[in-house]
C-alpha cells in the first residue's frame, strides 16, 4: 500500500529530545520553543508568535483575544476543517458560511460583504491546500467595516501571495504541525500575532492565565491568575522535535513540490477531471494534491478502486454548513453550489518527503487504468 501520509523525519529529532531531557526542562517555553518562535517570526515577519499544541489551540486563542460575545458573527468558508468553526461556537459566537470559489476552493471574497450584520466581529480566511486566498481584498472588507481578520493558515508555512508570506495578513494567524502537515511535530501548532495590541493579552492566555511570561522576563517579582487562559503550550520535548523539521523546511517543500509537479504533469490527459488551480500571484508549498472527478464518475467506487490496488486515496471535508453542529450553530449566508459540488468530487492522492519517481509512477499509472475503467 503507498500511504497516503508518511511522516517524514530529518534524522535530528531524536537527538533535539534527548538534548531537552538532559537539558531538565521539559514542561515548555524552553529553549528550543524559543528557537522555533524566533524562526516563524523571522520567517513570516510577525513581531510574536507563540507555540501551542494544536493549530485547533491557536485558533481558541484567537477567539480569545478577538474578545467574542455570545451572539456575535464570524465569516468563513463551510470547506475547511471543524476546529475553523469550532473554536468561535465556544465563544457563544456563530459561524456564517459562505461559499468557495470553484479554482481555489478558498473562501469567495466577492460574497463576504453581504454576509455581514451588525453582529459579524470576524471574518477566517482558510488558505486551501496552501493557495493563498484574496486576502487584499479581504482585509480591505475588515477595515472597512471594522472587523479583525484570523486566518487559518494550517496548510500554509511555507507559501505567499504577492511575495508576502501567508500568515503576515490577518491581526492574528494560526498554522498547523499536525503529522499530515509539511513540518509536523505530532500534534502542534503556533499563534501568529501580526497586531502588537494582542500580544500582551496573548502571552498571559499561553500561559493559563497568569502573567508567568513576564515573570520570566524579570518584569514582576513573582507571577498571579490575571485573565482567563488555558494551557497551551508545547511541551520542550515538542518544540525539540519541530525544531528538527523547522530547520530543514525548504528542503521539506522543496521535495513535496517535485511530488507535486510530478502528479500535475503526469495527471494532464485524464479525461475530465480538474487539476489543482493555483493564480499567478501564488506560490504554493504542495501541502496537497487533489483532482475533482467529473460527475459522470463515481467518487466512492474510484476511491475503493484505488485502496483495493494499493493506492491510499482519500477524500475530504465533509461541509460544515450541512454537519449536524453547523446546521445547530452556524447560519448560512449564501448559497453553496461550489461547496457541495467539490465536497462531493474531491479525490486526493498520496503525498510525502521521500516520495520518488517510481512511485509517482505507480500512483498515476493505477489512476489512469481505474479512471479509463470507470469511463466504459
Amino acid at each position: 500500500m503507498i500511504p497516503f501520509n508518511k511522516p517524514y523525519l530529518t534524522g535530528r529529532e531524536f537527538a533535539y529530545m534527548e538534548e531537552a531531557v538532559r537539558a531538565k526542562r521539559l514542561s515548555g517555553n524552553g529553549r528550543f520553543t524559543e528557537r522555533c518562535q524566533q524562526w516563524l517570526q523571522q520567517r513570516i515577519g510577525a513581531p510574536r508568535v507563540l507555540l501551542t499544541q494544536s493549530c485547533t489551540a491557536a485558533i481558541e486563542m484567537a477567539a480569545l483575544l478577538a474578545d467574542l460575545q455570545p451572539g456575535d458573527e464570524v465569516i468563513m468558508p463551510s470547506f475547511t476543517f471543524v476546529s475553523t468553526a469550532n473554536a468561535f461556537v465556544l465563544r457563544g459566537a456563530r459561524p456564517v458560511f459562505v461559499d468557495v470559489r470553484p479554482d481555489t476552493l478558498n473562501i469567495d471574497a466577492q460574497l463576504i460583504e453581504a454576509a455581514i450584520t451588525s453582529r459579524t466581529r470576524a471574518i477566517v480566511p482558510v488558505h486551501y491546500a496552501g493557495v493563498g486566498c484574496d486576502m487584499e481584498a479581504i482585509v480591505d472588507i475588515a477595515r472597512r467595516h471594522d472587523l479583525i481578520v484570523i486566518e487559518d493558515a494550517a496548510q500554509a508555512l511555507g507559501s505567499s501571495l504577492n511575495g508576502r508570506p501567508l500568515g503576515s495578513f490577518g491581526a492574528l494567524a494560526a498554522l498547523s504541525f499536525h503529522e499530515t502537515k509539511n513540518v509536523m511535530s505530532g500534534e502542534g501548532g503556533a499563534l501568529l500575532i501580526n497586531d502588537e495590541r494582542f500580544i500582551a493579552r496573548a502571552e498571559i492566555l499561553w500561559e493559563k492565565g497568569t502573567d508567568r511570561v513576564r515573570f520570566h522576563r524579570g518584569e514582576v517579582s513573582r507571577y498571579t491568575w490575571v485573565d482567563v487562559g488555558s494551557s497551551y503550550l508545547p511541551s520542550e520535548i515538542t518544540a525539540a522535535f519541530l525544531w528538527a523539521q523547522l530547520e530543514s523546511a525548504d528542503e521539506i517543500t522543496a521535495g513535496r513540490l517535485a511530488s507535486w509537479n510530478a502528479y500535475y504533469a503526469g495527471s494532464a490527459d485524464l479525461p475530465f477531471l480538474r487539476r489543482p488551480v493555483v493564480p499567478p500571484t501564488c506560490v504554493h508549498n504542495a501541502h496537497m494534491f487533489y483532482l475533482l472527478v467529473p460527475p459522470s464518475l463515481d467518487r466512492a467506487d474510484l476511491l475503493a478502486t484505488l485502496n483495493a490496488r494499493g493506492v491510499n486515496a482519500v477524500s475530504h471535508y465533509v461541509p460544515l454548513h450541512s454537519a449536524p453542529a453547523g446546521v445547530r450553530f452556524g447560519r448560512v449566508a449564501s448559497t453553496m453550489p461550489v461547496t457541495d459540488d467539490c465536497s462531493a468530487r474531491l479525490v486526493r492522492l498520496p503525498l510525502w518527503m521521500g516520495m520518488d519517481a517510481r512511485v509517482h509512477q505507480t500512483v498515476l499509472d493505477t489512476l489512469h487504468e481505474v479512471v479509463a475503467a470507470q469511463a466504459l
